[in-house]
């Protein structure tokens, strides 16, 4: 079975468009950038100030002042620009970026979002999920199915503090691809090795299946 990450953020890769401007979130996300297809041109922005974030550094490239949001050591690509944290969350704010890409706590049928904390859990902040989901053109969440225990992460409502309403457009999983419409979560493709029956009793709602999946 591929690396579930790996299978996760090839699979999201598929969503970019030529010409985007990509803001990826920490963790999981950043891996997007590894699988950009063949032909398709982006531009990646950072929300701690440089637009033109180029592949991870190899051992001998680091520069340990060159960091993106997540404090991952970067590197940058020809025409790119350095600026303060407050334009660079002007470019948020003023609907300059088409696509982010998150990972989540929880999504629910209606598209909402709770990605930033677990009540009782000590968190450094929000970041800038808040600002992102609310200003991005589109959000993709890139995030397993279910927690450790195999508890719901795709529920009817969120049960956890949330940091955006109606903000994902598309959920890829290991094991899904869910498009969220105004009538609930469309499930579009499954993993090919899996079957519709168990990616239904992995989510915590009901799913539409309008044709069948294809598979990914």
């Amino acid at each position: 079975m591929p690396d579930i990450r790996d299978r996760i953020v090839a699979r999201v890769a598929r969503e970019l468009r030529d010409g985007d401007y990509v803001n990826l979130g920490i963790g999981m996300p950043t891996l997007v950038a590894n699988h950009i297809p063949p032909g398709v041109h982006i531009t990646l922005h950072s929300e701690n100030g440089l637009l033109g974030i180029g592949p991870f550094p190899t051992d001998d490239e680091v520069d340990p002042d060159l960091i993106n949001a997540g404090k991952e050591t970067v590197t940058e690509i020809p025409g790119c620009s350095y600026f303060n944290s407050a334009d660079s969350f002007a470019m948020v704010r003023g609907g300059h970026i088409d696509l982010t890409v998150l990972g989540a706590l929880q999504v629910d049928e209606q598209g909402n979002l709770a990605n930033w904390m677990i009540p009782g859990k000590m968190v450094k902040g929000m970041g800038g999920a808040m600002d992102l989901v609310a200003g991005a053109k589109r959000v993709i969440v890139a995030m397993e199915h279910t927690t450790k225990d195999g508890g719901h992460k795709i529920l009817r409502r969120c049960t956890l503090p949330l940091t955006g309403l109606k903000v994902v457009h598309l959920i890829v999983t290991e094991i899904a691809v869910i498009e969220v419409t105004e009538r609930g979560l469309v499930l579009e493709e499954i993993a090919s090795d899996t079957t519709v029956d168990h990616v239904r009793a992995a989510t915590g709602t009901d799913l539409i299946i309008d044709t069948t999946p294809l598979t990914f």
